[in-house]
């Protein structure tokens, strides 16, 4: 989300309570914020695994005539087990049902349509339209922003090998961003999940997986555009395992009209 700072990225104030300059560019935590009119952002994430696993994540957000609404896809690529291909596509929906304010967070509930583009054989995909849903908060506490929020995928119908059974995940995030410099944030992020999937003996099971992720964001206003790059390392414990990936952002928002 672009903010009104000179191109340079700097400002001449030493308020702590300003508005970020930086918003709207989280990596795994998704912030409350809905794309500006007139504005449209595309965002690029890589997560390089162990081995030769790779996930490539492209993400467009468009408002609807105002900042009340606001329509994105989401095409993810990823390499699994030796095998490349195209994953399900999201059709999201987000709603600014509160903008920030004082002693109030910002809200923006999404819901997405899950569309079964991935590959189930290769498992890069559910082999069925399912939904997901989420709801972010975000509040700033001087040069600190915290977002939070939690949600559930939800897969009807997904085939075994001698039935049918329905898959919901439920997850819960939460962030805290720390602006050490006007277009320089620290990020600590951290998701946790109950993932549902099909048990090989039959029925489900239900794994739970936390995610910590150390990062950094920057970034630079150029007129009316914003670009923004950053890392982060996250590490994900699950039952008696733990896996650290390397995980790379970028971002472009510019004028539409």
């Amino acid at each position: 989300m672009l903010a009104a700072t000179p191109a340079s990225g700097q400002t001449s104030s030493a308020d702590s309570s300003r508005p970020f300059e930086i918003l709207d560019n989280s990596f795994l935590v998704e912030e409350a914020f809905n794309q500006e009119p007139g504005i449209f952002q595309n965002i690029i994430g890589v997560q390089i695994g162990g081995g030769s696993d790779w996930d490539f994540g492209f993400t467009q957000e468009w408002p609807l005539a105002s900042q009340r609404h606001q329509f994105s896809y989401s095409i993810p690529v990823a390499r699994l087990a030796g095998r490349t291909g195209v994953g399900d596509v999201l059709i999201n929906y987000r709603y600014q049902l509160s903008v920030e304010g004082p002693g109030r967070p910002a809200i923006s509930p999404r819901v997405s349509i899950i569309i079964p583009t991935g590959s189930e054989t290769n498992g890069i995909g559910a082999g069925v339209v399912g939904w997901q849903v989420n709801l972010p908060f975000s509040k700033q506490h001087g040069d600190v922003y915290y977002h939070w929020g939690g949600g559930f995928t939800w897969l009807p119908g997904v085939k075994t090998d001698d039935d049918e059974v329905d898959l919901l995940t439920p997850h819960l995030a939460a962030s805290a961003i720390w602006r050490t410099a006007p277009m320089f944030n620290l990020m600590l992020e951290s998701v946790l999940s109950f993932s549902e999937g099909v048990d090989p003996a039959g029925g489900t099971t239900r794994t739970t997986a936390f995610t910590i992720s150390p990062g950094f964001r920057t970034g630079w206003n150029v007129a009316d555009q914003q670009i923004v790059v950053g890392a982060a390392v996250p590490v994900t414990f699950s039952e008696d395992t733990h896996d650290a990936a390397a995980f790379v952002y970028f971002s472009y928002e510019l004028p539409f009209k």
